[in-house]
């Protein structure tokens, strides 16, 4: 390791770390993500290179602490059984690590036995995402799941059976066919589970997906947005009713259970991606890997294999000098102060002005007089002291908001 000590990139309240793994047995057909199915060949040089790129960074940053891992992707309870260890192992050695840190790692159902679910624990995993989406069968072949909704609930009873004491579960609504009756059905089946956390998404049928091509042809109905908004709306209400905090737009937890890592993003707070794709920000750049796997595992090799520069700066042409990186973006400060206000309106507890201005670098209340008072005046915002939050009737339309702070 080395023993430079460039300048402060990373604060010392630490940054979230997101590492990003591409592969999946299948693609869903509404997926528009940096993920790839029958790639099986690219994965065993995945880990070296995955490893070798958490090394590099943290050799670069001189080593900063960071206070939350997320495994996303793709499907990282894909990879071979123990290689999620090896790279918290590299982790571990490039970084600080909060001791208290949360460790989140994104599953699919199928993937998820009680053997599977303690190997995960027990190789550093305190947090398990499992990417339900539905308990209604016909809509999971719909959505082209490998699962089927008798596997995700079999799946959380073996996350509980193995000691996990912290699951996510992740459903979508708004779906094409789906009935008020289905959405309800599978509501009250999730509280049943009582799972600490829950995330709820509106399908968003993305250009390029094989959906996109179904509802283009008249295969499938485009989603139904009034019927998508009485789900959510009886979602907050049941919800509610079973003790869920609405912390996010899409996210409630039992308290004290929100998603740290995910609170990182929407605090406008440093991050670093790792793995093809992924999107970091730190200091005033944003920067992302290479986005093929087979690229990234060649380009990975030849960072450690040139040598590790420390960042004396995080400015354009030290980036230069990473192979990995795929592109960047210098950010000025009115994109960091629309992107600190609208990240942060996403909290429904509300922004703190004060401290949301601390981390932009300049007063948000000054500079963004004329929106606020336009969205307190349209029933946009309301305001209490320093404290500014959407109404409850903006969060599903909450870019109308949103959209003000934009310059």
């Amino acid at each position: 390791m080395t023993t430079s000590n460039p300048p402060q990139i990373v604060p010392n309240s630490g940054m979230g770390l997101y590492v990003h793994v591409p592969f999946c047995k299948t693609k869903c057909p509404y997926c528009d993500f940096n993920t790839y199915q029958g790639i099986e060949n690219l994965i065993e040089p995945f880990l070296p290179a995955i490893t070798s790129e958490i090394t590099c960074w943290g050799d670069a940053l001189a080593h900063p602490p960071v206070k939350s891992v997320f495994f996303g992707g793709g499907t990282p309870s894909y990879l071979p059984q123990g290689d999620i260890e090896r790279i918290l192992v590299a982790i571990q050695s490039s970084f600080q690590v909060d001791p208290a840190a949360e460790i989140s790692i994104e599953a699919n159902p199928g993937d998820l036995d009680e053997a599977a679910c303690a190997g995960i624990l027990n190789q550093g995993v305190n947090r398990l995402s499992i990417g339900v989406q539905s308990l209604d069968n016909d809509l999971l072949n719909l959505l082209g799941r490998r699962h089927q909704a008798s596997e995700a609930v079999e799946a959380f009873q073996s996350a509980r059976q193995a000691g996990f004491d912290n699951v996510n579960l992740d459903l979508m609504y708004g779906l094409p066919n789906q009935s008020m009756e289905q959405w309800q059905k599978t509501l009250s089946s999730l509280i049943e589970l009582t799972p600490e956390h829950i995330s709820l998404y509106a399908l968003t049928i993305e250009e390029g997906t094989p959906m996109h091509r179904w509802a283009a042809e008249g295969k499938i109905p485009e989603p139904d947005s009034d019927l998508a908004a009485d789900m959510y709306q009886h979602a907050r209400e049941v919800l509610a009713e079973a003790g869920y905090h609405h912390y996010e737009i899409s996210n409630w937890s039992l308290p004290g259970r929100a998603c740290e890592h995910n609170l990182v993003y929407w605090e406008n707070g440093p991050y670093l991606g790792v793995g093809p794709g992924a999107h970091s920000r730190l200091g005033d750049y944003r920067f992302w890997t290479v986005l093929s796997p087979r690229d990234y595992n060649t380009k990975a090799a030849t960072w450690a294999d040139s040598g590790v520069q420390p960042l004396a700066d995080l400015v354009e042409t030290a980036l230069q000098g990473i192979p990995t990186l795929g592109g960047w973006e210098h950010l000025s400060l009115e994109t960091t102060c629309s992107e600190t206000m609208f990240l942060g309106l996403r909290l429904l507890d509300g922004l703190n002005l004060s401290e949301a201005s601390a981390i932009a670098g300049t007063d948000l209340a000054k500079k963004f007089q004329t929106p606020i008072q336009e969205c307190l005046n349209l029933g946009l915002l309301e305001q209490d002291g320093d404290c500014l939050k959407l109404t409850k009737q903006t969060y599903l339309v909450a870019n109308q908001a949103f959209t003000r702070f934009l310059e």
